[in-house]
Parts: C-alpha cells; structure tokens; sequence
C-alpha cells in the first residue's frame, strides 16, 4: 500500500483504530477494570473534540513537518458521506485530521513519531482532567 497515494478517509479510519488501541492500552496499564469507567475515560482521549483541541495545539506549537501538516489537510478536507456527531463540522473535520496523522504515521511503520504524538496527546488531554 502506497500511504502517499490513500486519501484523507482511509488515513483517518485506520487513525482512528490505531489511537483507540493506544488509549485503550494505556488505560488498561493504568489498571481501569469497569467497563464504564474504561469508556467514560477513553471518550476524554478519542471524542472529536478532544482530538481537535489537541490537533490545534501541535499546529500552534508548530509540531508538524511540512509533510505531516500536507497529510492533516488531507484528513480535515476529505469530503465524505459521514457526518458529526455531537461536535460542529469544522471541529468533526479538525478530528478527522488528527486521526489521519495517526494513521499515516502507524502505515508508515514510524513508532517514533507515534510516540512523540502520544505523548503530546497525553499532556494535553490531562491538562483538562
């Protein structure tokens, strides 16, 4: 699969896979056993919104090469049939590129930047906790 060639909707869907796997790992290391706690707590790290208050910081603290920023527009463009829930479009897209970050760096096979980006996302979200 040629990553540089997917468009912003298959990047995001995977994104969104992977970043919930990371934040289901994490909660689970960090010993969450109720399946409702478990849920309430991974909506703080996944929900469209804490995904796009979290993209808008890594572009204000500039983060992103100018090829990772090319794959967010990517993302946050894409004009697919889903639609928001819960959120206003412009913050479901500002998600949607996010995701679509995750996705490419996971197809990418660049656990590096995966962490770097988990890692970014972990102190934003908690900042609000």
């Amino acid at each position: 699969m040629d990553v540089d060639l997917s468009n912003g909707n298959v990047l995001a869907f995977v994104g969104d896979a992977v970043m919930t796997l990371w934040v289901r790992e994490y909660l689970v290391e960090r010993e969450l056993t109720n399946a409702k706690d478990l849920q309430e707590a991974a909506s703080n790290y996944i929900s469209a919104k804490a995904q796009a208050k979290v993209m808008l910081e890594l572009l204000a603290m500039d983060f992103l090469s100018p090829k990772e920023l090319a794959v967010y527009h990517l993302g946050r463009n894409y004009k697919g049939h889903s639609r928001a829930k819960n959120v206003d479009v412009q913050t479901y897209r500002i998600a949607s590129g996010f995701e679509a970050l995750w996705g490419y760096w996971h197809l990418q096979s660049n656990p590096q930047r995966l962490c770097e980006l988990w890692n970014k996302t972990k102190t934003i979200v908690e900042e609000d906790l």
